[in-house]
């Protein structure tokens, strides 16, 4: 029997209705703009939401579905609890359409300085002109926190990080959302340094979660993406949704296959990551020419108990003060030769950021040393290689 002719350029143009006898093994990569139906009805029901499907890819992915799914139940891993989650095109995307989702002109912001210098900016340069209010104070400070929250009822959400970026300090996550739940506060935790593996906040009553995925989700720096983690899931399916979907924070199939390739080895990573950090901050701690190491494995760092109850292991990322302040930092930094000057973190390689002429920048110096990030300060995202070869390189570039 002959096929229905078509012409060569529709076959050109045409796939093959159905060209899969079984199913992959490794997730697929959906690289389409939209979807088709069946009929007009199907895509009526799928519009109305009566039928799950899929209906653009500005709206969502197979790919991409794959990936929530995975962040949300790593987030959730242990606990009786449901969470939804949302990937889109970065870490500060995820904090910008979160806090679109959720708050509104007059509202205010409860957060602190000592966080990374992009949030502080976001929060600044964009928010308060659209007139969402910010607020500082110290988190580690829960008279003050609540204080606040009594005095201004038009706070609406704590932001935070904790381990901050880049001292270290952590915040009492069940104090925190303790007193933020007495007030109809909401909480936003970067978890972005902890990851799911070492640190679930959901566990401490944290109602929302955002991670740059660019960091150790995906592990090695070839994707740019966000995620955000809610367990209101009703808020994370309508406001929040709607404001990704709106705005055009979406992330895309390609940077989720990548996320989740990284994800299949993070608890390995991450093991290594914490073993070769404590080696490299007990090294540091004995140099000669450090004035001192943040690095919460320490039992040296304030934050250490803290940390011990809250996390499972306390990470990859340390800091140290270089004695000789601006100018030392600077040698440091140049004269590094295996480890990558990159302002970024978290990938399998041992990563070097000066703060306070790279991430920190525009953050007042007067507000930086006031938490520490002084202009002899080093950040170190420590990577997964040899240990010996990285603190042989701190030790030549410390050689001046």
């Amino acid at each position: 029997m002959m096929k229905q002719k078509i012409s060569f350029g529709s076959t050109c143009v045409h796939d093959p209705k159905e060209n899969r006898t079984t199913k992959p093994h490794t997730l697929p990569i959906y690289a389409t703009s939209s979807f088709s139906f069946d009929s007009i009805e199907q895509s009526e029901r799928i519009f109305r939401g009566e039928e799950k499907g899929h209906i653009y890819g500005r709206f969502g992915n197979p790919t991409i579905d794959a990936v929530n799914q995975k962040i949300a139940n790593l987030e959730t891993h242990g606990l009786d609890i449901e969470a939804e989650a949302i990937l889109v095109s970065s870490g500060m995307s995820s904090i910008s359409t979160l806090i679109l989702g959720l708050l509104k002109a007059g509202d205010s912001i409860l957060t602190e300085e000592n966080i990374y210098g992009g949030t502080t900016d976001l929060f600044r340069k964009l928010f308060e002109p659209l007139g969402i209010k910010i607020q500082v104070t110290d988190l580690k400070d829960m008279a003050g926190v609540e204080e606040s929250l009594k005095k201004d009822p038009s706070i609406k959400l704590i932001y935070f990080e904790s381990p901050t970026n880049p001292t270290l300090d952590c915040v009492d996550m069940s104090a925190l959302s303790s007193v933020a739940k007495a007030h109809q506060c909401l909480t936003v935790i970067d978890n972005t340094f902890a990851t799911p593996y070492l640190q679930q906040p959901f566990a401490f009553g944290i109602d929302y979660i955002i991670h740059s995925t660019t960091k150790y989700l995906n592990g090695h720096g070839n994707s740019v993406a966000g995620i955000i983690v809610g367990t209101d899931v009703e808020t994370m399916r309508g406001p929040v949704f709607t404001a990704m979907k709106l705005i055009g924070t979406n992330s895309n199939a390609w940077d989720a296959w990548l996320i989740n390739n990284g994800l299949k080895t993070l608890e390995l990573r991450m093991d290594r990551h914490c073993s070769n950090a404590i080696r490299v901050a007990h090294h540091l701690e004995s140099h000669p020419k450090v004035e001192r190491v943040n690095y919460i494995g320490l039992l040296s760092h304030p934050d250490h108990e803290l940390a011990k109850h809250q996390m499972r292991n306390y990470g990859g990322m340390l800091s140290f003060e270089l004695k000789g302040g601006l100018t030392t930092g600077k040698k440091f930094m140049n004269g590094l030769r295996f480890c990558s000057l990159a302002p970024t973190l978290g990938d399998v390689d041992t990563l070097v950021v000066h703060p306070a002429t790279m991430s920190h920048i525009n953050v007042p110096a007067e507000i930086r040393v006031k938490h520490g990030i002084t202009d002899g300060l080093v950040r170190v995202s420590v990577g997964i290689e040899g240990v010996e070869d990285i603190l042989a390189d701190f030790d030549q570039a410390m050689d001046f």
